[in-house]
């Protein structure tokens, strides 16, 4: 099967970016009049990850285990180039302490925006549609506080505006066709994608596919009913640069707020992938599970998002 490389697919997806911008301009001065259409990748989705990658490292240095889960995937060059209005969406949704692992580690979203910094980043954006008290749960996560410590004006931990969530045509969509989306998220140059790998009494795991649910509007409970599919929907809009999934300490059980140390395990692991389906698949071992135990993870790759076929992923531990 041919492959796309990086730079090409990262041509086709700032190429798209700039054609929905000017269309949800056109929209917001009511010169169009359906919501603005945006796909990030090229019809064939599966071109992009035919054979992907996935790397692995473990370490009690957060920001010296991300650095090297970035060597075998050449770095951080071919995902941020320099002047790129990068975003990262770490999960801060909800009001706990980060021993608690309901919320990525502040210290590895840190390291995040450092390194996107390091490549030439003109701007990095970091925010959550949090499920609790928005303030409440960016004191809590301890993200803001990491950030504001860089003290960087090219970087920002900022609320959410609403004012900025936009109706987009869902064009593959099966269980949805419409949803809003955040401006911020989609017109980046850069999406990196920083989900924990949790329990969801729900989805039974909430990993990097279901971490869009962080920068959708409306009512997020309508989408209950059906989730599987609507989820990966979702993902068919806005399909992340890159995925890192912080598996530094996971949550077993009572997720995904958590709430209690005895749910919480260890495992000082961190794993990174352009293709989020294989991220995905990767983490449900860490749960003992099996990758197509997971209906999220069956449905997106049924869909063409990616691989979720263990044996067909390029594992590298370092």
């Amino acid at each position: 099967m041919k492959t796309t490389s990086v730079s090409a697919v990262a041509q086709t997806v700032t190429s798209n970016r700039r054609q929905f911008l000017s269309q949800v301009a056109a929209w917001s001065a009511g010169l169009l009049a359906a919501p603005p259409i945006f796909q990030v990748f090229p019809q064939s989705l599966n071109a992009a990850t035919a054979e992907p990658l996935l790397s692995v490292g473990k370490g009690t240095d957060y920001e010296a285990l991300l650095v090297k889960v970035f060597e075998p995937l050449g770095g951080i060059a071919p995902f941020v180039k320099k002047g790129a209005r990068v975003v990262i969406k770490p999960n801060m949704s909800w009001d706990r302490k980060p021993e608690l692992a309901a919320n990525t580690h502040p210290l590895l979203v840190k390291a995040m925006a450092k390194l996107c910094l390091s490549a030439g980043a003109s701007k990095v954006m970091i925010f959550d549609r949090t499920c609790q008290d928005m303030r409440l749960c960016y004191a809590s996560c301890g993200t803001p506080a990491a950030i504001e410590s860089l003290n960087d004006p090219r970087v920002t931990c900022s609320f959410v505006d609403d004012r900025k969530f936009v109706p987009v045509k869902i064009q593959k969509g099966k269980g949805i066709t419409e949803w809003e989306f955040y401006k911020d998220a989609i017109g980046a140059d850069c999406y990196i994608n920083m989900p924990i790998a949790k329990d969801h009494k729900l989805a039974r795991l909430t990993l990097g596919l279901k971490n869009i649910m962080g920068v959708i509007g409306g009512k997020r409970g309508q989408l209950h009913q059906g989730l599987t599919q609507k989820v990966v929907d979702l993902n068919t809009v806005l399909r992340p640069t890159l995925t890192i999934v912080d598996a530094t300490r996971i949550l077993l059980r009572n997720g995904p707020s958590g709430g209690k140390l005895d749910d919480v395990k260890e495992l000082h692991t961190l794993f990174a992938s352009a293709d989020t389906v294989a991220a995905d698949a990767y983490a449900t071992t860490l749960f003992g599970m099996k990758p197509d135990e997971l209906e999220t993870t069956k449905a997106a790759f049924a869909m063409g998002l990616g691989q979720m076929d263990l044996n067909k992923v390029k594992i590298v531990k370092v």
